[in-house]
Protein backbone atom coordinates (compact mmCIF):
# COMPACT_ATOMS: atom_id res chain seq x y z
CA UNK A 1 0.00 0.00 0.00
CA UNK A 2 0.91 3.81 -1.00
CA UNK A 3 0.20 5.18 2.12
CA UNK A 4 0.52 8.43 0.75
CA UNK A 5 -1.53 7.95 -1.78
CA UNK A 6 -4.12 6.25 0.34
CA UNK A 7 -4.45 8.96 2.86
CA UNK A 8 -4.55 11.95 -0.30
CA UNK A 9 -7.40 9.74 -1.53
CA UNK A 10 -8.80 9.55 2.13
CA UNK A 11 -8.73 13.15 2.42
CA UNK A 12 -9.81 14.26 -0.98
CA UNK A 13 -13.24 11.99 -0.34
CA UNK A 14 -13.39 13.61 3.40
CA UNK A 15 -13.56 17.11 1.94
CA UNK A 16 -15.92 16.86 -1.18
CA UNK A 17 -18.57 13.44 1.09
CA UNK A 18 -17.94 11.91 -2.72
CA UNK A 19 -15.98 8.68 -3.93
CA UNK A 20 -16.94 9.81 -7.33
CA UNK A 21 -15.84 13.65 -7.57
CA UNK A 22 -12.73 12.88 -5.21
CA UNK A 23 -11.72 10.17 -8.54
CA UNK A 24 -12.52 13.38 -11.17
CA UNK A 25 -10.03 15.53 -8.95
CA UNK A 26 -7.35 12.88 -8.63
CA UNK A 27 -7.63 11.99 -11.95
CA UNK A 28 -8.29 8.20 -10.83
CA UNK A 29 -11.44 5.51 -10.91
CA UNK A 30 -13.44 5.21 -8.33
CA UNK A 31 -12.40 1.85 -7.92
CA UNK A 32 -8.97 2.90 -7.22
CA UNK A 33 -10.11 5.86 -4.07
CA UNK A 34 -11.89 2.86 -3.35
CA UNK A 35 -9.33 0.27 -2.65
CA UNK A 36 -7.40 2.79 -1.42
CA UNK A 37 -9.42 3.68 1.02
CA UNK A 38 -10.13 -0.08 2.03
CA UNK A 39 -6.34 -0.34 2.34
CA UNK A 40 -6.44 2.39 4.66
CA UNK A 41 -9.23 1.23 6.84
CA UNK A 42 -7.72 -2.20 6.92
CA UNK A 43 -4.36 -0.53 8.24
CA UNK A 44 -5.77 1.54 10.78
CA UNK A 45 -8.16 -1.66 11.83
CA UNK A 46 -11.25 0.87 11.86
CA UNK A 47 -13.26 2.14 9.59
CA UNK A 48 -12.89 5.92 7.88
CA UNK A 49 -16.80 6.49 6.86
CA UNK A 50 -20.21 5.78 7.29
CA UNK A 51 -21.40 5.00 3.99
CA UNK A 52 -24.75 4.62 2.49
CA UNK A 53 -26.62 4.43 -1.06
CA UNK A 54 -26.49 8.45 -0.72
CA UNK A 55 -24.23 9.54 1.54
CA UNK A 56 -20.63 9.50 3.03
CA UNK A 57 -20.11 10.72 5.95
CA UNK A 58 -16.82 10.48 8.66
CA UNK A 59 -17.26 8.22 11.37
CA UNK A 60 -15.78 9.45 14.68
CA UNK A 61 -12.61 7.95 13.95
CA UNK A 62 -12.31 9.46 10.76
CA UNK A 63 -12.31 12.73 12.13
CA UNK A 64 -9.53 12.58 14.56
CA UNK A 65 -7.65 11.14 11.30
CA UNK A 66 -8.75 13.38 8.89
CA UNK A 67 -7.66 16.51 10.93
CA UNK A 68 -3.86 14.99 11.43
CA UNK A 69 -4.14 13.85 7.36
CA UNK A 70 -5.14 16.95 6.30
CA UNK A 71 -2.15 18.60 8.20
CA UNK A 72 -0.15 15.79 6.25
CA UNK A 73 -1.33 16.48 2.88
CA UNK A 74 -0.86 20.00 3.43
CA UNK A 75 2.80 19.93 4.25
CA UNK A 76 3.24 17.77 1.40
CA UNK A 77 2.09 19.64 -1.28
CA UNK A 78 3.63 23.09 0.25
CA UNK A 79 7.12 21.60 0.16
CA UNK A 80 6.59 19.66 -3.33
CA UNK A 81 6.25 23.59 -4.20
CA UNK A 82 9.15 25.34 -2.57
CA UNK A 83 11.14 22.45 -3.73
CA UNK A 84 10.38 22.86 -7.14
CA UNK A 85 12.04 25.89 -7.04
CA UNK A 86 15.10 26.24 -4.66
CA UNK A 87 13.62 29.88 -3.95
CA UNK A 88 10.55 29.24 -3.16
CA UNK A 89 9.08 31.29 -5.75
CA UNK A 90 5.14 30.13 -6.07
CA UNK A 91 4.03 29.04 -9.27
CA UNK A 92 1.51 26.82 -11.52
CA UNK A 93 -2.16 28.32 -12.08
CA UNK A 94 -4.57 29.72 -9.07
CA UNK A 95 -7.58 29.38 -9.50
CA UNK A 96 -9.95 31.66 -7.68
CA UNK A 97 -13.43 32.77 -7.26
CA UNK A 98 -14.38 36.66 -6.23
CA UNK A 99 -17.25 38.37 -6.20
CA UNK A 100 -17.97 41.41 -8.09
CA UNK A 101 -18.40 44.04 -6.17
CA UNK A 102 -14.85 43.73 -5.22
CA UNK A 103 -13.31 42.90 -8.34
CA UNK A 104 -14.46 45.19 -9.96
CA UNK A 105 -12.61 48.92 -9.56
CA UNK A 106 -10.48 47.46 -6.99
CA UNK A 107 -9.09 43.98 -7.62
CA UNK A 108 -7.88 44.56 -11.14
CA UNK A 109 -5.19 46.90 -9.56
CA UNK A 110 -4.17 44.74 -7.05
CA UNK A 111 -4.20 41.88 -9.36
CA UNK A 112 -1.57 43.80 -11.59
CA UNK A 113 0.74 44.40 -8.63
CA UNK A 114 0.53 40.43 -7.47
CA UNK A 115 1.49 39.22 -11.17
CA UNK A 116 4.28 42.03 -10.94
CA UNK A 117 5.73 40.40 -8.20
CA UNK A 118 4.41 36.49 -8.98
CA UNK A 119 5.01 36.11 -12.88
CA UNK A 120 5.66 32.44 -12.60
CA UNK A 121 1.61 32.35 -11.04
CA UNK A 122 -1.10 31.74 -13.74
CA UNK A 123 -4.14 33.70 -12.48
CA UNK A 124 -7.75 32.41 -13.25
CA UNK A 125 -10.57 34.46 -12.09
CA UNK A 126 -14.12 33.51 -12.08
CA UNK A 127 -16.06 36.86 -10.92
CA UNK A 128 -19.86 35.78 -10.33
CA UNK A 129 -22.15 36.50 -7.32
CA UNK A 130 -22.37 32.66 -6.46
CA UNK A 131 -21.45 31.12 -2.56
CA UNK A 132 -19.35 28.13 -4.13
CA UNK A 133 -17.84 24.93 -2.43
CA UNK A 134 -14.06 25.61 -3.25
CA UNK A 135 -13.50 21.62 -2.99
CA UNK A 136 -16.26 20.89 -5.03
CA UNK A 137 -15.64 23.12 -7.73
CA UNK A 138 -12.18 23.47 -8.31
CA UNK A 139 -11.00 26.60 -6.73
CA UNK A 140 -8.09 27.17 -4.78
CA UNK A 141 -9.79 29.83 -3.06
CA UNK A 142 -13.00 31.89 -2.94
CA UNK A 143 -13.55 35.37 -2.02
CA UNK A 144 -17.25 35.83 -0.30
CA UNK A 145 -19.18 37.33 2.21
CA UNK A 146 -20.48 33.87 3.92
CA UNK A 147 -18.65 32.06 6.18
CA UNK A 148 -17.31 28.15 5.32
CA UNK A 149 -19.67 25.80 4.44
CA UNK A 150 -17.76 22.80 6.04
CA UNK A 151 -15.59 22.13 8.65
CA UNK A 152 -12.44 21.68 5.86
CA UNK A 153 -12.69 24.95 4.58
CA UNK A 154 -10.71 27.41 6.35
CA UNK A 155 -11.50 31.16 6.42
CA UNK A 156 -9.23 34.25 6.60
CA UNK A 157 -10.66 37.53 6.79
CA UNK A 158 -9.77 40.23 4.59
CA UNK A 159 -12.21 43.44 5.62
CA UNK A 160 -15.28 44.01 7.16
CA UNK A 161 -18.12 44.89 4.65
CA UNK A 162 -19.84 48.08 5.75
CA UNK A 163 -23.19 49.04 3.98
CA UNK A 164 -25.32 52.20 4.16
CA UNK A 165 -28.62 53.09 2.62
CA UNK A 166 -28.51 55.69 -0.22
CA UNK A 167 -30.18 58.14 -2.44
CA UNK A 168 -29.47 60.80 -4.83
CA UNK A 169 -29.73 64.26 -4.11
CA UNK A 170 -32.66 64.30 -7.13
CA UNK A 171 -34.80 61.49 -4.76
CA UNK A 172 -34.12 63.37 -1.81
CA UNK A 173 -35.65 66.55 -3.42
CA UNK A 174 -39.07 64.39 -4.35
CA UNK A 175 -39.36 62.69 -0.49
CA UNK A 176 -38.29 63.13 2.86
CA UNK A 177 -35.22 61.42 4.12
CA UNK A 178 -36.05 58.43 6.37
CA UNK A 179 -35.19 59.66 9.57
CA UNK A 180 -36.12 55.99 11.33
CA UNK A 181 -35.56 52.40 9.72
CA UNK A 182 -39.01 51.74 9.21
CA UNK A 183 -39.09 55.21 7.41
CA UNK A 184 -38.29 52.96 4.74
CA UNK A 185 -41.26 51.10 4.01
CA UNK A 186 -42.80 54.18 2.85
CA UNK A 187 -39.85 54.65 0.34
CA UNK A 188 -38.94 52.68 -3.11
CA UNK A 189 -36.24 50.35 -2.64
CA UNK A 190 -34.29 48.77 -4.61
CA UNK A 191 -31.96 45.68 -2.66
CA UNK A 192 -29.00 43.66 -3.34
CA UNK A 193 -30.59 39.86 -2.85
CA UNK A 194 -27.06 38.15 -1.93
CA UNK A 195 -26.44 39.33 1.68
CA UNK A 196 -25.84 36.23 4.12
CA UNK A 197 -28.90 37.73 6.32
CA UNK A 198 -31.20 37.70 3.11
CA UNK A 199 -34.68 39.66 3.84
CA UNK A 200 -33.82 40.15 7.38
CA UNK A 201 -31.94 44.11 8.33
CA UNK A 202 -30.46 44.63 11.27
CA UNK A 203 -30.19 48.59 12.34
CA UNK A 204 -28.33 49.33 15.75
CA UNK A 205 -29.11 52.54 17.77
CA UNK A 206 -27.10 52.70 20.74
CA UNK A 207 -28.12 48.86 22.73
CA UNK A 208 -30.93 48.59 20.74
CA UNK A 209 -31.34 46.62 17.97
CA UNK A 210 -34.33 47.39 15.04
CA UNK A 211 -35.27 44.23 12.81
CA UNK A 212 -37.12 44.70 9.64
CA UNK A 213 -38.40 42.45 6.87
CA UNK A 214 -37.96 44.98 4.09
CA UNK A 215 -40.54 44.37 0.69
CA UNK A 216 -37.79 45.68 -2.46
CA UNK A 217 -39.80 46.85 -5.15
CA UNK A 218 -36.05 45.87 -7.15
CA UNK A 219 -33.93 43.52 -6.08
CA UNK A 220 -31.26 42.35 -8.02
CA UNK A 221 -27.34 40.02 -7.23
CA UNK A 222 -25.77 43.10 -9.24
CA UNK A 223 -24.09 45.71 -6.91
CA UNK A 224 -23.22 48.27 -9.46
CA UNK A 225 -26.68 47.92 -11.35
CA UNK A 226 -28.26 49.18 -8.23
CA UNK A 227 -25.58 52.01 -7.87
CA UNK A 228 -26.63 52.69 -11.30
CA UNK A 229 -30.45 52.96 -10.50
CA UNK A 230 -29.93 54.98 -7.43
CA UNK A 231 -28.45 57.55 -9.24
CA UNK A 232 -31.41 57.92 -11.76
CA UNK A 233 -32.62 59.01 -8.39
CA UNK A 234 -35.81 56.40 -8.90
CA UNK A 235 -35.21 54.67 -5.98
CA UNK A 236 -33.14 54.26 -2.14
CA UNK A 237 -30.67 51.93 -2.34
CA UNK A 238 -28.69 49.60 0.35
CA UNK A 239 -24.85 49.11 -1.02
CA UNK A 240 -21.60 48.06 0.56
CA UNK A 241 -19.23 51.02 0.76
CA UNK A 242 -16.43 49.87 -1.47
CA UNK A 243 -19.14 50.08 -4.19
CA UNK A 244 -20.56 53.37 -3.43
CA UNK A 245 -17.52 55.05 -2.05
CA UNK A 246 -16.28 57.49 -4.64
CA UNK A 247 -20.41 58.13 -5.55
CA UNK A 248 -20.41 59.34 -1.26
CA UNK A 249 -17.55 61.42 -2.09
CA UNK A 250 -18.66 63.46 -4.92
CA UNK A 251 -21.91 63.98 -3.63
CA UNK A 252 -23.99 61.65 -6.28
CA UNK A 253 -25.34 59.78 -3.51
CA UNK A 254 -25.94 60.79 -0.28
CA UNK A 255 -25.99 58.39 2.95
CA UNK A 256 -29.14 58.04 4.96
CA UNK A 257 -29.66 56.67 8.69
CA UNK A 258 -26.38 57.10 9.58
CA UNK A 259 -27.23 57.05 13.51
CA UNK A 260 -28.45 53.28 12.61
CA UNK A 261 -25.31 51.60 11.21
CA UNK A 262 -26.33 48.37 9.45
CA UNK A 263 -24.18 45.02 10.76
CA UNK A 264 -21.79 44.69 8.43
CA UNK A 265 -20.44 41.64 7.15
CA UNK A 266 -16.59 39.73 6.55
CA UNK A 267 -15.03 39.48 3.23
CA UNK A 268 -13.04 36.56 3.90
CA UNK A 269 -10.77 34.45 1.61
CA UNK A 270 -12.10 30.99 2.08
CA UNK A 271 -9.93 27.61 0.92
CA UNK A 272 -9.88 23.90 1.75
CA UNK A 273 -7.38 22.83 4.88
CA UNK A 274 -5.04 21.33 2.62
CA UNK A 275 -4.44 24.60 0.53
CA UNK A 276 -3.43 25.82 3.99
CA UNK A 277 0.45 25.89 3.34
CA UNK A 278 0.13 25.75 -0.57
CA UNK A 279 2.79 29.01 -1.36
CA UNK A 280 0.55 30.59 -4.38
CA UNK A 281 -2.65 30.95 -1.58
CA UNK A 282 -0.96 31.93 0.76
CA UNK A 283 1.11 34.26 -1.39
CA UNK A 284 -1.93 35.79 -2.94
CA UNK A 285 -3.95 36.24 0.75
CA UNK A 286 -1.43 37.65 2.57
CA UNK A 287 -0.34 39.88 -0.43
CA UNK A 288 -4.34 41.32 -0.42
CA UNK A 289 -4.32 41.22 3.89
CA UNK A 290 -0.95 43.49 3.68
CA UNK A 291 -2.31 45.78 0.74
CA UNK A 292 -5.97 46.69 2.13
CA UNK A 293 -4.60 46.70 5.85
CA UNK A 294 -6.76 47.86 9.19
CA UNK A 295 -8.87 50.05 6.59
CA UNK A 296 -9.86 49.61 3.08
CA UNK A 297 -9.04 52.81 1.46
CA UNK A 298 -12.97 53.01 0.29
CA UNK A 299 -13.57 53.68 3.99
CA UNK A 300 -11.01 56.00 5.62
CA UNK A 301 -13.03 59.33 4.19
CA UNK A 302 -16.43 57.88 5.41
CA UNK A 303 -15.08 57.00 8.61
CA UNK A 304 -13.09 60.69 8.87
CA UNK A 305 -17.00 61.66 8.42
CA UNK A 306 -18.74 59.69 10.59
CA UNK A 307 -20.49 58.03 8.01
CA UNK A 308 -19.62 54.56 8.87
CA UNK A 309 -19.02 53.00 12.43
Amino acid sequence: MDRLLSIEAFVRVAETGNFARAAQQLGVTRSVITHRIQQLEQFINAPLFHRSTRHVRLSEVGETYYKECADMVAGFNALTEQMRDLRAKPTGKLRVQMLPGFAIHHFGALLAEFTELYPDIEVDVIVNDRVVDPIEEGFDVAFQMFPPQAETLIERKLFSVRRLFLASPEYLQRHPAPLHPEDLLQHRIALYEGYPTRNRWHFHHGDEVIELSLPGQIRSNSVHLLRDYALTGSALVCLPTLVAGGDLQSGRLVPLLIDYPLSSFNFSAVFPATQRRALKVRSLIDFLVERISDEPAWDRPLLEKGWVR
